[in-house]
């Protein structure tokens, strides 16, 4: 008969793939030969990885079910689905697993060769089936430094600091709510916990109505890998692309009008786009100013929070003064306009 992977990690047939992970993560740190005294130390590590890696893969894991251990290994049954013969063996080396499974370190190696705070070694009353890290303050249950240590004598794995990247959306964009799709390249640790593969990955953005600039987004722990740190996270930060007529305050919309000097004496009616594609039709009947503002109520942004109402659309006048008048203009202007 074959190995019993399922009775190597101590689980049922059936199992759940987080149960899998728990059983080996239970299994491993119990059996690691640098913790574990016993003469059979090493080759139940070397067991408790090979049924790991087998059970953890569905491929695998699927013809184990089926044909048992002779049937991945080359045997009657083996084959990969598709009509073709399927070899697994593994490749012999436990600590490669160990360290692939707890993200390229050793949760150890701090431990190993010292005494534990309040002068116990670290062989002494540590309980695995729990939470294995229980005795030292500063680890949790996957064996990776919590918030705080307590006197351990040596500093947490530090994260890499988060990496910041623009992200522009145009004003249609944020007035909608739209998805984006960032392609990112990281490194990533092989499984011997050492050497480094680039890899690339697609993150989805949802652009949420009314988003400010300066609004971030954060993909925790998704840069590069490397041995003995915590990746960085990846910050997305919303920011405007230009446009062609708008500008945005907040949850308000400027939209620049140029009119002439006789509109802007005499009155006149000028027609606004707004953000959503639509127009509205401003009549002004007073004199307007440079740099004079209108306020079209409820046409701009939405509000992020409640994205139901919208901020104002605020139109700003811009006078166009002539280069020069004819003499007979400017004797009208003198008879007509005040002088202060």
């Amino acid at each position: 008969m074959g190995k019993d992977y399922y009775k190597i990690l101590g689980i049922q047939r059936g199992a759940s793939d987080e149960d899998v992970k728990k059983a080996y993560r239970k299994q491993a740190l119990k059996w690691h030969p640098d913790k574990n005294t016993a003469a059979n130390a090493e080759e139940k590590f070397k067991e408790i990885a090979e049924a790991y890696e087998v059970l953890s893969d569905p491929k695998k894991r699927e013809i184990y079910d089926q044909f048992g251990e002779e049937g991945l290994k080359g045997g009657p049954g083996g084959c990969d689905g598709q009509g073709g013969n399927f070899t697994y063996t593994f490749h012999g080396d436990p600590h490669a697993t160990f360290a692939a499974f707890f993200g390229g370190s050793n949760p150890f190696e701090m431990f190993f060769g010292r005494k534990a705070a309040g002068g116990r070694g670290e062989e002494e009353d540590m309980e695995v089936d729990a939470d294995p890290f229980g005795a030292f303050p500063g680890f949790n249950l996957n064996g990776f430094p919590r918030e705080r240590h307590m006197g351990l004598g040596q500093a947490r794995r530090r994260q890499d600091p988060a990496i910041h990247h623009d992200l522009r959306v145009s004003l249609e964009e944020v007035f909608a709510g739209c998805t984006k799709r960032m392609k990112i390249s990281r490194r990533r640790l092989n499984p011997d916990g050492r050497t480094l593969r680039t890899e690339d990955k697609i993150l989805t953005i949802e652009i949420k109505r009314g988003w400010k600039e300066g609004t971030k987004i954060t993909f925790p722990r998704e840069g590069d890998e490397s041995p003995g740190t915590i990746p960085a996270d990846i910050v997305f930060v919303i920011k405007d692309k230009p446009h062609a007529r708008f500008r945005r305050e907040g949850s308000n919309i400027v939209s620049p009008v140029r009119v002439s000097l006789r509109q802007a004496l005499c009155g006149c009616s000028v027609t606004v786009p707004t953000v959503d594609g639509k127009s509205y039709t401003l009549k002004c009947a007073e004199v307007i100013r440079p740099g004079m503002r209108k306020i079209i109520s409820g046409q701009g942004l939405p509000f992020p929070k409640n994205p139901d109402q919208r901020g104002d659309l605020v139109v700003e006048f811009d006078v166009a003064f002539p280069d020069s008048l004819p003499a007979s203009a400017k004797d009208v202007l003198k008879r007509h306009l005040p002088v202060s």
